[in-house]
């Protein structure tokens, strides 16, 4: 199995894939644009050290991703291989490119919220239809929660309902126009500003303390995320101890449009995996249901605790 391994990467254009890869999930495209080489010779090295399990690749809709082994023998080959790995201006080039594009993902998405700010509540209830997902995320709500918070919080619908059930709100949202439009929800409900704190901030990186909060909820917002495990991550880092999370998201679909219309990143995601993800980042499952929704959709209505 080593000499395969060894085979595979006997070029230096495949150590320099491999390299960017156990650092960053990347489409094909991108790939062509760190490496700055035509795609079919991207594309055929890419095959190489996928044959001989060194990568691993994820079909979302059209779009396919790469990145490396996570697990297993292909993994562990990787860990001993990776201190070995050229550390040179090439290589340099190749982390700031890929640091860059991910860069680029993020501020495409806070510019695509900010130019539909005005209209996502008519383009939500495209899809959500009369299903009542504010209520869903409040039943979820602890007696006697101290401090709430809405992850991705849009226009502030989710919040306005969670106000007679928690003693402080947190709003975080990447988005200055949804958090104007939230401000003034919450404005015009006569809310006082002590009982609530609007935050700008990108849900891989919150703006909220260690353990500051009792509850999270994230709606219809891990599809938007690069790396969802690593905004799942942060949320268990800002709950408290015994703090409760509740995630609302697309079940696995082929509705392309969903990117264009919405700006959605991953069409849904499968039970099993976002379920797996969720214990890889200290959480405990209390409860998954389904709900059908508007343009043939399902959401995946998760609640969990931190262990």
């Amino acid at each position: 199995m080593s000499l395969l391994y060894f085979k595979a990467l006997s070029d230096e254009t495949r150590l320099r894939l491999v390299h960017i890869l156990m650092h960053y999930e990347l489409s094909v495209n991108e790939l062509v644009r760190i490496l700055d080489m035509g795609q079919s010779r991207v594309s055929r090295h890419l095959k190489i050290l996928t044959e001989a399990g060194l990568l691993t690749f994820r079909r979302d809709g059209l779009w396919v991703f790469y990145s490396a082994a996570a697990a297993g023998t292909p993994r562990n080959f990787l860990r001993a291989l990776e201190p070995f790995l050229p550390d040179d201006a090439t290589t340099h080039a190749d982390m700031g490119m890929a640091a860059h594009i991910l860069e680029e993902r993020a501020r495409r998405t806070r510019q695509f919220f900010n130019a539909i700010a005005e209209n996502w509540d008519e383009l939500n209830h495209e899809v959500l239809g009369d299903f009542d997902l504010p209520a869903q995320v409040c039943a979820a709500l602890p007696a006697g929660c101290g401090t709430a918070v809405d992850l991705g919080c849009g226009t502030g619908a989710v919040l306005a309902r969670m106000l007679p059930l928690a003693g402080t709100l947190i709003g975080v949202d990447g988005s200055a126009r949804m958090l104007d439009i939230c401000r003034r929800r919450l404005e015009g409900e006569g809310v006082p500003e002590e009982r609530y704190s609007l935050r700008i901030g990108e849900l891989d990186h919150l703006p909220l303390r260690d353990h500051e909060a009792d509850f999270a909820c994230i709606n219809l917002v891990l599809h938007h995320l690069s790396d969802p495990a690593a905004g799942l991550a942060e949320v268990r880092r800002i709950l408290a101890p015994q703090g409760r999370l509740f995630v609302a998201d697309f079940l696995r679909h082929n509705d392309e449009t969903m990117r264009t219309r919405y700006g959605d990143r991953w069409l849904g995601f499968d039970e099993e995996q976002l379920t797996a993800t969720l214990r890889h980042t200290g959480f405990r499952l209390v409860r998954s249901t389904r709900q059908a929704v508007g343009r043939q959709l399902s959401l995946l209505l998760l609640l969990a605790e931190t262990c």
